[in-house]
């Protein structure tokens, strides 16, 4: 069908263009460390490339819905600060912002200082993607009094035990909210992608003014670390 075909002809470009950064990074001698994030990247777009055509119900929504999914990894990688992180609070805050919902006016966010690893910070932006998407969709967003409130916290365990992470995005003001119908691109990321990659644990409640989306995830070296003092907004800068 016609949708393959578009997604043959995306996968095959992008895997040539893959093939030419290998050869561009081999003759510029770059890090090791660069090489790692460029091939972290590609994977993950390769990744999202397959499952939005597996998941679209027509070409034109797959062409819609993959623009937005591509432009939320290449914010998080933009975002990236001089010690190679992503702040949590400004990934939400952006990717909010894209959806033209306001921190303080239609969104609540509160939690310590969290940097996320690159790999982890742009499939937790591929999540938060997601969430804003489904609500302004099918969800609060798109209603007069629709809310939603992001909380975090730093749980700390046994020494030895690395601590979790929890985060919950819980929206308000909907009416008769209720499960879809079909398994689509969003509930995969959520209930697949993430436990893959982050080995983290979701927890989806569809209560009656709005989803409730509860992520659990060891904040271990390779996902990220909490810092306990504020960053001040010039304390960051992208490579």
């Amino acid at each position: 069908m016609a949708q393959d075909h578009v997604h043959d002809a995306r996968v095959d470009a992008l895997e040539a263009d893959n093939a030419r950064l290998r050869r561009l990074l081999d003759a510029s001698g770059a890090s090791d460390g660069l090489r790692h994030g460029l091939r972290d990247t590609m994977a993950m777009l390769r990744a999202v490339l397959r499952l939005s055509a597996d998941t679209a119900e027509s070409v034109e929504g797959y062409a819609t819905h993959l623009e937005g999914r591509l432009d939320a990894i290449a914010r998080a990688r933009i975002s990236l600060d001089v010690s190679g992180a992503i702040n949590l609070h400004s990934l939400i805050s952006d990717e909010l912002m894209v959806h033209l919902i306001r921190e303080g006016d239609q969104a609540e966010l509160a939690g310590p200082t969290v940097r996320l690893r690159p790999k982890a910070g742009q499939v937790m932006a591929l999540a938060v993607h997601e969430l804003c998407s489904n609500a302004v969709e099918h969800g609060v967003f798109g209603l007069s009094e629709g809310k939603v409130n992001v909380v975090w916290s730093v749980n700390d365990r046994d020494t030895t035990q690395p601590s979790d992470l929890v985060l919950t995005w819980k929206e308000t003001g909907g009416t008769n909210v209720a499960p879809p119908t079909r398994r689509g691109f969003g509930m995969q990321v959520l209930n697949d992608m993430l436990r893959y990659e982050l080995n983290a644990r979701i927890d989806l409640a569809f209560e009656p003014d709005g989803l409730r989306c509860t992520m659990r995830l060891p904040l271990v070296q390779r996902i990220g670390r909490v810092v306990d003092e504020p960053e001040s907004d010039d304390a960051s800068e992208s490579n």
